[in-house]
């Protein structure tokens, strides 16, 4: 009897790790429905959206992604998502899309994604793409049209276009909604605004400088 308990102990510890492994690799949670099309009116609360009771074929269809986006601001890029907050439908699906646009020598920050490994596929032009591990060493080389490269889940990671003419990417992300920190826009943009005094000091820069630096992100995005 006590040898069957202690089998039995066993395989509910193996389970529990199985399990405990599996929900911490993967992405979104899995899905409990067929569909779940997000209602954005629900006043329920919860880690995602509350299902619609009726949808359409409307709820999971987005044109936003066919054209280019003029990239005319600071940076010279511009993201297009197409996530659940523009595709209802993906909600409790796990993935989601984005365009990037780039005008000669646009650059798509150093950002995170919290929620999602990033795969992305360039459509034309040429960009140099990096990440940066927890170790702080750099992953980065030179991609050109119909190659691809990923940006590990949670990790530092940028796209500049070095070229003369426009360049264009599709991003894919396992996460209905993968969400994004801009390194500098989330230090230097933050409301209320991150004091000046931990600026300085974390980026070993005076505090003229730093007001320097939040001004030019006044209004930001």
């Amino acid at each position: 009897m006590a040898a069957a308990a202690g089998k039995l102990s066993v395989l509910v510890i193996m389970v529990l790790v199985i399990a405990t492994i599996s929900n911490s690799v993967s992405a979104d949670p899995d899905m409990l429905q067929d569909v779940c099309v997000a209602d954005f009116n629900n006043v329920v609360k919860m880690n995602g959206f509350a299902c619609k009771a009726s949808f359409s074929a409307s709820d999971f269809f987005f044109a936003g992604l066919a054209m280019p986006k003029p990239a005319n601001n600071m940076l010279g890029s511009t993201v297009t998502p197409a996530n659940v907050m523009q595709i209802p439908g993906l909600n409790t699906l796990g993935v989601s899309m984005a365009r990037v646009d780039f005008g000669p020598g646009g650059l798509n920050p150093p950002h995170t994604h919290p929620r999602a490994t990033e795969i992305l596929f360039v459509l034309y032009g040429e960009l140099d793409v990096g990440f940066i591990t927890i170790a702080n060493v750099i992953v980065s080389m030179t991609i050109k049209q119909g190659d691809i490269f990923t940006f590990p889940k949670g990790l530092v990671h940028f796209q500049i276009n070095n070229g003369s003419g426009p360049a264009a990417a599709i991003a894919a992300f396992d996460s209905q909604n993968p969400g994004v920190q801009v390194i500098a826009a989330t230090l230097f943009a933050a409301m209320p605004p991150v004091s000046d005094s931990v600026l300085s000091k974390a980026f070993q820069i005076s505090n003229q400088e730093v007001d320097a630096i939040k001004s030019k992100f006044a209004g930001y995005p």
